[in-house]
Parts: C-alpha cells; sequence; structure tokens
C-alpha cells in the first residue's frame, strides 16, 4: 500500500484486510459462547493478586509490542515515533477488528500509558523527553500511572498540596496520591506537584515524570469493598529528581494535566457497555417470564445503552473530522456512570436474594462485583459533579459556583 493510497476509502478496506491477516496469526477469532459457559465475570475494577496484576499485565505487553512491530500499533502517529500518520478512522477500524478476537485483556495501564500519558509527553516534553519516553510507551516499552488524586484535594485536582521545592538545581518532592490505578506495573508515573504556594492555585503547579523506583516512592494497595486492590496510595517522601524530569515549563501544570484530563474523558464513554449487554443477556436466559416491572427495567437499559453509543459514535466522528469533541465527553463520562448504575439496578431487579447468596449457579453470585465496584466510576475519571459542572459552566453558560 502506497502513501498516496493509504488513506483512501479502498486504502482502508486493504488496510482493514491486511490487519485481519495479521490478528489471524496472533490469536484466534472470538467465538460466540452459549448461555452459561466460559466466565461470567462482569467486574468493575479487577480483583487481581499483584502476581496476577503483573502476569496480565506482561500478557498483554507482549502482544502490544507485537502488534507496534507489525506496525498497527501507532496507527496516528508520525514514522518519527515508529507510527504511519493515517487518520483516526483507521485506529478505529483497528480496535473494532481486535474487538473480533481473544486478546489478552487490555487492563486500564495500556490506555492511560498510550492515549493519556504519551501524547501528553509528545506535546509538553523537551526533544529529549519526547525521544525518550514517546516511541517506548506506544511500544508499552515502558508504563506509566497518573499520580494525581489527591485526599486533601477532592474533586479539584488544582488543589493538590504535595510539593515540590527546588534545592541547586534538584527537584525534592513531598507528598502522597492516592487512587492511582497500576502502581506496583508502572515504570513511571506523570505527578502533578505545586510549586509555588504565592499564587493562585492553577498557576503554582508543575508536572513531573517520576520513576517509580526512585528512592522515596512507596506504593501501598488500597483495599476495596469488592476484596481486591485495583486502587493504591502512592507516597512521595523526599523524592530527589533532576529538571530532566520536569514536565513543561514550571507553574504550566494546570494547562499539562488538562491535556491528560481531556483525553481522559474522551475514552470513558464506552465504559460499562459490555455489562449492560450482559444484563439483558441475563433477562433474556432466567428460564421465566418477566414481570412489567422488570420489563421496564431491562427495556429502559436497552435505551440508555443505545443513547450512550450514539454519543460515543459523535465523540468518534468529531476526532476522525479532526475537531476537538464538546460536551459529548462530558456527556459520554455520565452517561456511563449512569449505564452501570441501572445495570445494577436492573440486575437487582431480576436476581432477588440469588444476588446476594453465593451459590454455584452461572450468572448470579459473579453480579455482586460489578454491584459493589460501578458506584467508583462516579468519582474515577472526573466526578460526575464535575462533569455537570463543565456542562453547566461551559456549555449552557450557567453563572459559575462560588469558589474562595
Amino acid at each position: 500500500m502506497t502513501a498516496a493510497t493509504e488513506t483512501t476509502p479502498a486504502g482502508l478496506s486493504e488496510f482493514i484486510d491486511s490487519a485481519r491477516a495479521w490478528l489471524s496469526t496472533v490469536a484466534s477469532p472470538r467465538q460466540a459462547r452459549p448461555w452459561g459457559e466460559g466466565s461470567d465475570a462482569v467486574v468493575v475494577f479487577e480483583n487481581w493478586t499483584p502476581e496476577q496484576e503483573r502476569e496480565e499485565t506482561d500478557r498483554r505487553r507482549d502482544y502490544e509490542k507485537a502488534k507496534f512491530d507489525a506496525g498497527f500499533g501507532a496507527l496516528t502517529w508520525g514514522a518519527e515515533y515508529g507510527g504511519r500518520g493515517l487518520p483516526i478512522a483507521f485506529d478505529l477500524a483497528f480496535r473494532r477488528l481486535e474487538a473480533e478476537y481473544d486478546l489478552p485483556q487490555r487492563t486500564e495501564m495500556f490506555p492511560v500509558t498510550q492515549q493519556l500519558i504519551a501524547p501528553t509527553i509528545a506535546q509538553w516534553g523537551t526533544e529529549a523527553q519526547r525521544a525518550e519516553y514517546v516511541r517506548a510507551l506506544l511500544r508499552t516499552d515502558l508504563i506509566a500511572c497518573q499520580l494525581f488524586s489527591e485526599t486533601e484535594a477532592g474533586s479539584d485536582l488544582a488543589s493538590v498540596r504535595t510539593r515540590a521545592v527546588e534545592r541547586d538545581g534538584t527537584w525534592v518532592l513531598n507528598g502522597a496520591k492516592v487512587w492511582t490505578s497500576g502502581a506496583p506495573v508502572s515504570d513511571y508515573g506523570v505527578a502533578v506537584t505545586r510549586t509555588d504556594p504565592d499564587v493562585p492555585k492553577h498557576r503554582g503547579l508543575t508536572v513531573f515524570i517520576v520513576p517509580m523506583n526512585a528512592p522515596g516512592v512507596t506504593v501501598r494497595p488500597i483495599r476495596q469493598m469488592t476484596g481486591g486492590s485495583s486502587f493504591n496510595e502512592v507516597l512521595l517522601e523526599g523524592v530527589e529528581l533532576d529538571d530532566s524530569y520536569r514536565l513543561g515549563p514550571v507553574g504550566a501544570g494546570w494547562k499539562v494535566a488538562l491535556t491528560v484530563l481531556a483525553a481522559e474523558r474522551l475514552d470513558s464513554g464506552s465504559l460499562g457497555l459490555d455489562n449492560a449487554d450482559q444484563a439483558v443477556e441475563l433477562a433474556r436466559n432466567l428460564g421465566r417470564d418477566l414481570d412489567a416491572l422488570e420489563r421496564d427495567k431491562v427495556a429502559d437499559l436497552v435505551c440508555r445503552s443505545f443513547v450512550q453509543r450514539l454519543v460515543g459514535m459523535r465523540v468518534a466522528a468529531a476526532v476522525v473530522a479532526g475537531r476537538e469533541p464538546g460536551p459529548e465527553a462530558s456527556v459520554g463520562k455520565l452517561l456511563a456512570t449512569d449505564t452501570m448504575a441501572r445495570t445494577s439496578e436492573t440486575v437487582r431487579e431480576l436476581l432477588g436474594p440469588e444476588l446476594a447468596v453465593r451459590g454455584d449457579k452461572w450468572g448470579t453470585w459473579a453480579w455482586t462485583e460489578h454491584v459493589l465496584g460501578a458506584p467508583g466510576y462516579r468519582i474515577a475519571g472526573g466526578t460526575d459533579e464535575i462533569q455537570r459542572n463543565i456542562l453547566a459552566e461551559r456549555v449552557l453558560g450557567l453563572p459559575r459556583e462560588p469558589r474562595p
């Protein structure tokens, strides 16, 4: 395929054929399994042991490296990063093809690394940083996590208290980050810190690339009510970094952080749809007729899932057209958390006591993982309240909330 023909509709068709041929060499086509066979897992946040998390990460990492080396791993990126400079439509087409194959699970760390951190370093990094990190992140030679949230800051990222103080050309970081996914398997973390406490909070922030094995970095798993530890607290105690680890100008950390957050919200609109579909299949396979209330719950879930998919298509269309999505990104996140909540409500209605009593029946007790985990996404990736504020203030033009 030549550069001149690669981006045409015919080029896309040829690309899909070549991608399918390559995928067939590394994975088997996904088989539709009859109800009651295979895994009935409907988790929202994985409950892996540290060993399992490392094993699953390494399995997907091997696949991502093979995909990159075959020319399918950085499709929209330039040749300097190992990409092919193709339109986003090619990337979306490849993702649809991947869904047809049994591949290692793409855990949260991979979109964080490839779709959040790599583009941020490409935009804000120095020439040396771009050369060192971007290609390695896209290929997943390196895995990265976000060191953003803090308990004292709540939903207000600009209120972070982790300090970075410069001493004789060395930055010293002290503070604590929380709700960090993938910290035990990450090579680097991107940390938002406060470097100037005497200016308005949005202006006194600076971002650093923190080696997770640096002296003074401690990772502590956080036990969830589901029983697992998908999140972590990361302590930064006297972590010394030279200026080569600073990402973006001093004091420009808020703009750097927004680059990450914008990408995060773009990727969140499809959350929960697979489990919603599974709940609908549960309704079809209960072995009894549904009553009027149950039918209403299932129909409502089907309709809302469809609306969420339509909003996701609008976001994708905006990206394909080279436009920044408008309110759709925030709407998509709100719809995703609403879909998760209504999935839980539907399953509770359908299963009744079977949901809460542990037994061996396929597709029943497994739903406790979803019911307990789904509320977490009202916080993760930007709280529902923050998304509503964005829509109210930036889209509808309503008065801003009072801010001290």
